[in-house]
């Protein structure tokens, strides 16, 4: 990764093409017809926001697994909700609208003709390299995502921060030490033991039964973390209230497996990485004009070599 100075975004990119797709009309189309309206939105958005922030460094983070085993293997709900029926090579298949399935490749293909970076890991979601890449930056970092699960990473001693996408990338949150701590009472280093007490349907996480997100911000204030609850639990003089006392009993077993669950990973080596924007742009000038044309990017192509070029 680059070390000089600058700053570093990294982009939650399923996240940003499902935004896209689902908020770019479908009548965006290439001219035979094939659907392109998450291929220009996602260029539109990376032009949109490298116009904002002037980052030196950008990744296109990639979910190499969506679902990977080992969080399944230890709470077997999770994204289950969002599996399909059918299987491939015995992998789930994440439901996701036909018409986007066939715009994902191209989506490939344009960011390695730009020359932005994508990167993933075997078994590893997108937060796992996002978490990886920030933890490991020696630059402030921006995180561009639509998942609560990334708040964990905020950190304003390291300035990294996360750029909430959740109403929409024209209309996104920058989320700082306070702003969490204003939205959650809880700060971003205590986020991910919030989240497994609270528990998260969109993940298929389900918490523990009974308590809510005021109660786990209460006991985040009380007690630091999940070790520092579940200690008070076995300690009868702790004060802590019977009937918080036997939910969180209850839910032993969950909680014994749900932090590794819901952390991402910080440590993945993932070898060494050239995350500066391309000089020149696009990278691959020819390829890049082939598929302009091939699927009608237009003013998208234009804006977001524009927005990449230096100066």
């Amino acid at each position: 990764m680059t070390t000089s100075a600058g700053r570093l975004m990294l982009l939650d990119t399923a996240s940003l093409y499902f935004r896209a797709f689902f908020g770019v009309p479908d009548s965006v189309r290439a001219s035979d017809g094939s659907p392109v309206n998450a291929v220009r939105g996602l260029l539109d958005f990376i032009a949109r926001l490298v116009d904002q922030y002037s980052p030196t460094d950008l990744v296109c983070c990639w979910d190499d697994d969506w679902r990977p085993q080992w969080r399944v293997d230890l709470i077997p709900t999770y994204k289950s909700h969002r599996v399909v029926a059918a299987r491939r090579g015995g992998v789930d298949i994440e439901e996701t609208p036909d018409a986007l399935v066939t715009q994902v490749p191209v989506i490939r293909e344009v960011l390695a003709a730009l020359g932005i970076a994508v990167v993933g890991a075997p078994q590893m979601e997108a937060d796992d390299v996002i978490g990886s890449l920030a933890s490991q930056a020696t630059m402030p970092v921006d995180i561009v995502t639509g998942d609560r699960d990334l708040f964990q990473l905020v950190d304003d001693e390291r300035d990294v921060r996360v750029l909430y996408t959740a109403r929409g990338v024209g209309r996104h949150e920058v989320l700082t030490d306070s702003t969490v701590v204003t939205k959650y009472g809880v700060l971003p280093v205590q986020y991910a033991d919030f989240a497994t007490l609270r528990g998260d349907n969109s993940d298929g996480l389900p918490g523990v039964a009974g308590v809510g997100e005021k109660t786990a911000a209460s006991l985040m204030a009380r007690f630091g973390d999940l070790s520092g609850v579940i200690d008070a639990v076995a300690d009868p003089t702790s004060g802590l209230a019977s009937g918080v006392r036997t939910k969180i009993q209850a839910a032993a077993d969950y909680l014994a497996v749900a932090p590794t669950v819901v952390a991402v990973r910080r440590d993945l080596d993932l070898g060494p990485l050239d995350t500066a924007l391309p000089d020149p742009v696009p990278a691959a000038p020819e390829e890049f004009a082939a598929l302009t044309e091939r699927w009608g990017l237009g003013s998208s192509a234009e804006r977001v070599v524009a927005a990449l070029s230096p100066g």
